[in-house]
């Protein structure tokens, strides 16, 4: 029997089961109306499917904890259909399907340390650090009066990933760029 947790203790970044299937908490709200029992309205993301979703539980409810392994891994590479990880732990690899990655595939980037997610041991997905420091292998030069606006231009970084750059950012500079949005941070290293 899965370990239950009661509705108005849940926490972003659990993992719930709900019907059968495994989610992973992104936001929640407790709703009190003025008419009516109180629910909470959790905003979901299914780790099997990838889609985002939207469930409510009455105040009462107790709702299942997902059957997760989160591990410890250091990304050694790609054969096109796997993302191959090795455990630090136990030094097993662990291949994960590329269609479970894809927007995280965008930064992974050789020797990278992430977490891997088993459900009932199989791997179903990985989380990438908040930040990865990347080197821009492809963007437009600058022009004289290009800062002043304050605009950006697109970059194309070392793992394939294009983002959006201020337009002082050149080519070989490493950028910080935030995993979950996809979106540039700011310089670490200018190129020489």
């Amino acid at each position: 029997m899965a370990t239950e947790i009661d509705i108005n203790r849940i926490q972003k970044d659990i993992f719930i089961e709900h019907k059968g299937e495994p989610y992973r908490v992104l936001d929640y709200e407790h709703v009190k109306p003025g008419k009516g029992q109180a629910f909470v309205r959790v905003k979901a993301k299914n780790m099997l499917t990838g889609n985002v979703t939207e469930l409510t539980f009455k105040a009462s409810d107790r709702i299942p904890l997902a059957d997760f392994e989160q591990v410890y891994a250091t990304y050694s590479y790609n054969d096109g259909e796997n993302y191959y990880f090795m455990n630090t732990q136990t030094y097993d690899m662990i291949a994960v399907p590329k269609e479970k990655i894809e927007e995280e595939a965008k930064f992974l980037k050789e020797g990278m340390e992430v977490i891997v997610f088993l459900y009932k041991g199989q791997p179903i997905g990985i989380e990438l650090p908040k930040h990865v420091e990347l080197q821009v292998v492809e963007t437009e030069p600058a022009f004289k009066g290009d800062t002043q606006a304050g605009g950006t231009k697109p970059a194309k970084l070392e793992t394939g990933a294009v983002i959006q750059v201020p337009f002082f950012v050149k080519e070989g500079d490493i950028v910080k760029v935030d995993t979950r949005t996809g979106s540039y941070v700011e310089r670490v290293k200018e190129a020489k």
